[in-house]
């Protein structure tokens, strides 16, 4: 087979990959931003999110479509609520300290994923896909609900650019973010802002688990390696920088999926944690970050 078709299949499963990173890392990315606090427990929100969705799933039974649409609703409800209940419960009882913060969500973590292990099991559960269907290329057939994956992730992301640009509430979000004590004394209630930005990026990670469960299997231990991808991305594209975000994931995934391809996952690791130490050395705000004054 000729290069091009290799390079094509390679390209796709990188953009397939750049579009659920993209979602998750943009839920991180929004929480820093607007909360300057790094949520480590965000890779088994979307853990959380899988099983969930396998469950709901399990519930329907035989109807794939109908399990999956039901599941891309109720695994981010349920996913909010309980990072909004965490926020109200633990961060806003530490005042948000970026230390206290790292260590009560490392702490989040490890509970979060022995509950899945007690509650779940340690088996992968695979999930059916809403529909298999194959689309002709020019050299090879290739699955339709990962274009479908690609599509909904960019709608998403669109949607939630949309409301932080041109919403009222994306405008109080960006005051919050700019200056916490003026937005406070202009009547914004910003513990309400922060609670609802942290259960909005742990809804975002939930839906990145939803669309690529289907792909993959649920496990209890499947937040990991999107949890330090995330952080790369977030690193490479400048903490709190949404479009650095986007654009970083496009080049961890395109990456990856290229890179794996032609050579092997692992060299594609290596190379996604050389950028990281030269973001860091050169340009340590990241691409599109802003240096703190």
């Amino acid at each position: 087979m000729a290069l091009g078709p290799y390079l094509l299949l390679a390209s796709l499963e990188g953009l397939v990959t750049a579009a659920v990173l993209a979602l998750m890392a943009l839920g991180l990315s929004l929480v820093f931003g607007v909360m300057r606090v790094v949520n480590v427990a965000h890779g088994e929100f979307y853990m959380l999110g899988a099983v969930i969705a396998w469950w709901v799933a399990s519930l329907v039974g035989t109807h794939p479509a109908l399990g999956f649409a039901l599941a891309l609703v109720v695994a981010p409800l349920i996913v909010g609520s309980i990072a909004f209940a965490t926020e109200r419960l633990v961060l806003r009882r530490i005042h948000y300290d970026p230390e206290a913060t790292i260590v009560a969500t490392i702490g989040l973590l490890y509970i979060i994923q022995q509950l899945a292990l007690t509650f779940y099991g340690p088996q992968a559960q695979p999930v059916a896909a809403p529909f298999n269907m194959r689309l002709q290329l020019p050299w090879f057939g290739y699955s339709a609900y990962k274009l479908a994956v690609i599509g909904f992730s960019i709608l998403m992301i669109a949607a939630t650019f949309l409301v932080l640009t041109r919403t009222r509430i994306g405008m109080v979000m960006r005051a919050t973010q700019y200056d916490r004590e003026t937005a406070q004394a202009f009547g914004i209630p910003v513990d309400r802002v922060y609670a609802g930005v942290f259960a909005l990026g742990a809804m975002l990670a939930a839906i990145a688990a939803v669309l690529i469960v289907p792909i993959s299997q649920a496990h209890y231990l499947m937040g990991l390696d999107p949890l330090l991808l995330s952080f790369i991305v977030v690193i490479i594209g400048g903490l709190g920088s949404l479009r650095g975000t986007i654009v970083a994931a496009l080049l961890i995934g395109l990456s990856d999926g290229i890179i794996s391809v032609f050579f092997s996952p692992t060299l594609a690791k290596m190379i996604a944690t050389l950028l990281v130490a030269m973001v860091l050395v050169f340009r340590p705000q990241g691409l599109f970050g802003t240096v703190a004054r």
